[in-house]
């Protein structure tokens, strides 16, 4: 069994480009703890490893339960690592198409209440997808907290680097065109496209999301919920509509708006969920947001 500092690797449960996720033991405490390691590639490149320890030291300063917690950094020949609670309840990506419509409206609000402490934080987390939210199923009811902040916008200003970034599927306009800067609202983009998700288990725009529409000239369709799904509350199509406009003044201006939405989603609308209007245009109601 592979060992990291005091730490023993017992299975792996993610990789991306720059580092993998382990499931570890730590034998002083006696608990199981998620352990994160830059990829050796990427371990003599300075800027990509100051960007990995930051990831660490910004979760370490948000203090709340709705975001995971590091708890030690150190380095295994010479590649870096930190180590996280472990939580058991997988993640929002093994729900999709899984759940009922009102846990999966409730999923996403917790989701959306999770990112909107990113916010308050002055962070915009910029790869809000299902794989990135965990599941605390020790709760009751289950809760989800923020995990994977490499490509917070904060931590990205630090280390210099100003590439694109994100998952195309979940990339808003702004950000993945990178016009006129962006803020939290693409975040609410992100979270409008997974709880699409969760109630249908498709992505609204397909893998490519929004953009492989827009580089070709055509605006992308509305996003519609598939006929002949389950019965919904009265609002959540249009709500679905209004986050993923293209235009980020149409989105709810919060991600704690759009999950407070999510649980009371006809609220100020009045009118029944059916197909809204084209996303970003003018024919999108407007609706009286409280942030």
């Amino acid at each position: 069994m592979q060992k990291l500092g005091r730490y023993l690797l017992v299975d792996r449960l993610g990789a991306g480009s720059f580092a993998t996720v382990w499931r570890a033991y730590d034998p002083e405490l006696d608990t199981d703890v998620a352990v994160k390691v830059l990829a050796d590639n990427w371990a003599s490149n300075a800027d990509v490893r100051e960007r990995f320890l930051a990831e660490a030291r910004l979760l370490r300063r948000i203090a709340s339960p709705r975001v995971v917690r590091v708890h030690d950094v150190g380095v295994h020949e010479d590649r870096p690592y930190f180590v996280m609670d472990y939580v058991r309840g997988g993640t929002l990506a093994e729900r999709i198409g899984q759940c009922p419509p009102e846990e999966a409206l409730r999923l996403a609000a917790e989701a959306g209440y999770a990112v909107h402490v990113l916010h308050t934080e002055g962070v915009v987390h910029r790869d809000v997808k299902p794989s990135n939210l965990l599941i605390d199923d020790e709760q009751t009811p289950a809760g989800v907290l923020v995990a994977d902040l490499g490509s917070a916008k904060q931590l990205a200003d630090a280390s210099g680097l100003t590439v694109t970034t994100g998952t195309p599927a979940y990339m808003a306009p702004e950000q993945a065109f990178q016009t006129g800067g962006f803020d939290g609202r693409a975040d609410v983009y992100a979270l409008g496209v997974l709880t699409f998700e969760l109630l249908t288990g498709q992505k609204p725009f397909g893998p490519g999301g929004r953009t492989t529409w827009l580089t070709g000239g055509a605006p992308a369709p509305a996003p519609s919920l598939p006929p002949g799904g389950p019965q919904l509350p009265d609002g959540v199509e249009e709500l679905l509509g209004t986050a993923m406009a293209v235009d980020p003044e149409q989105r709810p201006p919060t991600a704690r708006a759009f999950a407070d939405a999510l649980l009371a989603p006809g609220a100020g609308t009045g009118k029944r969920a059916g197909r809204p209007g084209r996303a970003g245009s003018r024919s999108v109601p407007r609706r009286r947001w409280s942030s």
